[in-house]
């Protein structure tokens, strides 16, 4: 850590100008406006390499709620990753790229049916930027009317969902608000190719898997995280793919605040290892959903969600820098 700069920095979130987007902050972990990983608040998208924006949303549901407080746990639980490159990469991403904060979605909680659109309205500005999004939720539902802004821009996107759950349980009702089948109605609506998509650590059963690949659980813990790398690369191939990550995908030991957990699920440092050995693949966003704090143990989810979106910033920003070289 540079000390004389955690003597001075404080409030980077705010204290910073757009020409010092770039860097790493030094301010104290335990202080300060938090923002994820301290990076400036702005709706000013110019030059701007990928966008933060969390969606405090969790009426979707089918079991136990409190994702709306996820993006606020992320950011704090960020901010222990703030002074350093993440681990195992090679580079800094950033001091390398314009990172920002575009702050949560507004949206009329007393209003459900009006929330989906809302959301791909807030989206597809930052897309037509220039920049990605990297979104921090919020309950699954979410993915869909982000996925329709990306679709829109990129047409149809590999999907790689790490999950306990398929999310493709039969809804043909494409006015239901549902957090366990949003990916039938993206598939069904042609915003996914499902030949293209795979799903990493699935363990609950749905006998329809509408062609998308699956990797469960098992899978993973048998043939390791290489093998899961190397196949969804494979699968995806050089095609814009967009990422999504429930934090259910890990067994509750290691990410016990959840609405929906099951055991058997993976290990973090084999979801580490699986993200990392992506690099490469065309991500145009991804999210980081399901992070339920009133049932978190030490705040363990929490941090697992921001290393998750750390990882997924780290993806994004990996393919750009090979593209500037």
């Amino acid at each position: 850590m540079a000390l004389e700069d955690a003597k001075t920095q404080v409030d980077l979130a705010f204290t910073t100008t757009p020409d010092q987007r770039r860097g790493l902050a030094f301010e104290n972990a335990f202080g300060g406006a938090l923002s994820f990983l301290r990076r400036r608040y702005t709706k000013d998208l110019s030059g701007v390499d990928l966008a933060v924006t969390g969606v405090p949303f969790d009426q979707a549901v089918t079991n136990r709620p409190g994702t709306r407080l996820g993006p606020r746990a992320i950011r704090e639980a960020s901010t222990l990753q703030a002074f350093d490159a993440p681990y195992g990469w090679g580079y800094s991403p950033l001091e390398e790229f314009d990172v920002i904060d575009y702050g949560d979605l507004a949206f009329d909680y007393a209003k459900v049916a009006d929330f989906p659109q809302a959301l791909t309205d807030h989206i597809a500005p930052i897309l037509a930027a220039g920049a990605g999004t990297l979104v921090l939720g919020g309950d699954h539902f979410i993915s869909f009317p982000v996925l329709r802004a990306h679709a829109a821009k990129f047409g149809p996107l590999s999907l790689i969902h790490f999950d306990a759950h398929s999310d493709t349980w039969a809804d043909d009702d494409m006015t239901r608000i549902d957090h366990g089948t949003m990916f039938y109605k993206a598939v069904k609506l042609g915003l996914i190719d499902p030949a293209r998509s795979v799903q990493i650590g699935i363990r609950t059963d749905n006998p329809d898997t509408l062609g998308v690949n699956i990797i469960d659980a098992r899978a993973v813990h048998e043939r390791g995280a290489s093998w899961v790398a190397s196949r969804v690369k494979n699968i995806v191939g050089n095609h814009p793919a967009y990422l999504t990550f429930d934090i259910d995908c890990l067994d509750p030991a290691f990410a016990p605040g959840t609405g929906t957990p099951v055991w058997g699920g993976l290990a973090s440092w084999q979801a580490a290892a699986i993200l990392r050995e992506l690099a490469g693949v065309h991500l145009t966003g991804g999210d980081v959903v399901e992070v339920s704090p009133p049932y978190d143990v030490g705040n363990a989810t929490a941090v697992a969600g921001a290393h998750v979106a750390m990882e997924i910033l780290a993806l994004y920003c990996w393919t750009r820098r090979n593209q500037r070289s």
